[in-house]
């Protein structure tokens, strides 16, 4: 096993881009959690006398229109989109992992039932089908990590169906089966930890897709409402002063990008790892 891992870690050092992504990645969360230690002013402080100021030595992001400075709420700004798409997959990986072993498992009426009730969910655009959460359950942070993990439910249900398929017949199954254990111990002692490298592995490429989705239903105004300082709503702000002050929506769009990027790259770099033919050698 030790050898293994050995190997895997030099798989994904000799991926470059996914050093990059690990490297960014790093620098986001540290940027979440120190933002209050680095953070050079108070992100809800306003001073009308310095509304608009472009960026400058003292303001290097600039402020916005009510004199509060950018760089200090896209540092708070981190803290939002972190924590939404970290506990919104969290919330989708646990429900629908669940969802895809039991319908795998199952392969009955119920389990089919399952799996047509995530093809459906699957036909709607993310941002649509968390719009329309957000409409029935309201507005707030939690209501929107559930809804925007509610959208992500059906991709892990879909994922650990096909990876349950694969593994439900192996012998230590058939074992299981044999002694006598019932359903449940069997989908969580034996096939959710065989198949959980691979939940993770994609847990890492939807997280990026969580905080766009996020940022997303900040600028249409149905994510957490201000003064609290979310990229999207950052973006959603600064539209109506991009001929006169752009920097108001490209800082806080550069940092939607820059997260983004951190996980897709970090993600296509441990697929690397879990790949067995890019371990050979």
């Amino acid at each position: 096993m030790n050898d293994l891992r050995k190997k895997q870690l030099r798989v994904f050092l000799r991926n470059r881009v996914a050093v990059v992504g690990f490297f960014l990645t790093v620098l986001v969360v540290l940027v979440a959690l120190l933002a209050a230690k680095i953070s050079p002013y108070d992100p809800l402080e306003q001073n009308v006398y310095s509304r608009l100021t472009s960026p400058d030595t003292k303001h290097l992001f600039g402020t916005d229109s009510y004199g509060r400075d950018v760089l200090s709420r896209v540092i708070y700004g981190s803290r939002i989109s972190l924590a939404v798409g970290v506990c919104s997959i969290l919330v989708g990986m646990s429900i629908g992992s669940l969802m895809g072993m039991f319908a795998a498992f199952d392969r009955g009426k119920i389990g089919n039932l399952i799996m047509r009730a995530v093809d459906v969910m699957m036909c709607f655009p993310a941002e649509i089908f968390a719009i329309l959460f957000l409409v029935m359950i309201g507005q707030g942070l939690d209501k929107l990590i559930f809804s925007i993990g509610v959208v992500m439910t059906p991709r892990f249900a879909r994922l650990a169906y096909g990876t349950t398929l694969s593994v439900r017949e192996r012998e230590y199954i058939e074992a299981a089966r044999a002694l006598g254990a019932k359903r449940p111990r069997i989908i969580l002692k034996h096939i959710f930890p065989n198949i959980l490298g691979e939940i993770l592995v994609m847990s890492s490429l939807w997280t990026a897709t969580a905080i766009r989705v996020e940022a997303n239903l900040s600028f249409l105004g149905m994510g957490v409402p201000p003064p609290t300082p979310t990229w999207g709503n950052m973006v959603r702000t600064g539209v109506t002063q991009l001929t006169n002050a752009p920097w108001l929506s490209i800082f806080p769009g550069l940092a939607i990008m820059v997260a983004v990027l951190a996980f897709n790259l970090i993600g296509d770099g441990l697929r690397d790892v879990m790949d067995p033919k890019l371990q050979q050698g």
